[in-house]
């Protein structure tokens, strides 16, 4: 599919996104927001997409919002960046689209990532970086509070210290930083970067099962702060249950006892288990 902001490309099962606006350094605007959240809407309805990588073309991840219009950027207008969260789209916007997405999801993140370009990527599963990525929570600097439910996400994944430490001083830090403090999982050479985390993603894609997966993705994100372990037996026990019974688990045991590849039957649109979504 055709987008304005975005360059979409589907194979082996891995849909890489570009975020394309090279020339603006992949600056985000209300339009990539609305993109975004419909590529990721509609990778998890194509049984054919497994797994998702998202980069940015030219020298850039994404520089943060595209301050052109100056401070009327930020405005509430529906045209503007927070504007957008008014466009039609999921709940939640692209952040919600991807988060609720079953299809995981890795950050390719080749140079600069400020602001939002940055929080786009933490309800995404795995962020590896070029040796020569940037990142910085510079809302502070701006008047601004940290957005895209980065509040949420960015204490999870690096913990409350870490997470205070980077929005308190607002300021640019380089891949090394992000290694140590847990943002990302893996600093590679430029030129790597899309190899290895395209490697990752077709992994992902020929060895798991797609139903596996999709549990595996919910099951981690909502129960990473479910306060009550009891909450979470309901979920997984009978979840396990009904999938054991699945051609999947026929499949990956034989799979495992001929020393082959698994070939799962399963498909996200309609071999989810019973129990799934279970929030609702």
């Amino acid at each position: 599919m055709a987008y304005e902001t975005i360059l979409s490309e589907l194979k082996d099962g891995v849909l890489t996104l570009t975020l394309n606006r090279p020339e603006q350094l992949n600056a985000y605007t209300a339009q990539m927001g609305i993109d975004l959240a419909d590529a990721f809407v509609a990778a998890d309805e194509d049984d054919a997409v497994r797994v998702i990588v998202v980069t940015g073309a030219g020298r850039h991840f994404c520089a943060g919002a595209d301050m052109g219009s100056g401070s009327d950027s930020f405005g509430d207008d529906g045209d503007r960046l927070f504007g957008a969260r008014k466009a039609p789209g999921p709940k939640g916007g692209f952040v919600g689209a991807i988060f609720a997405c079953r299809k995981p999801s890795i950050a390719a993140i080749n140079g600069g990532a400020v602001g939002v370009g940055v929080t786009m990527t933490l309800p995404m599963d795995i962020r590896i970086c070029s040796d020569r990525a940037k990142f910085g929570f510079v809302f502070a600097r701006r008047g601004l509070a940290p957005e895209a439910g980065s509040a949420w996400f960015l204490p999870r994944l690096v913990g409350l210290p870490q997470a205070l430490r980077w929005c308190y001083r607002a300021d640019v830090f380089g891949a090394e930083e992000a290694l140590r403090g847990g943002l990302v999982s893996e600093v590679v050479a430029p030129d790597d970067l899309l190899g290895r985390a395209q490697a990752l993603a077709r992994e992902i894609a020929e060895e798991t099962s797609p139903v596996s997966i999709a549990m595996v993705r919910q099951l981690l994100w909502r129960s990473a702060g479910e306060p009550d372990l009891f909450k979470v037996l309901a979920v997984d026990g009978p979840a396990n249950m009904a999938m054991g019974a699945s051609a999947d688990v026929k499949e990956g045991v034989a799979a495992f006892l001929e020393k082959r590849k698994p070939d799962f039957p399963g498909k996200v649109s309609s071999d989810m288990p019973p129990q799934y979504p279970w929030w609702d």
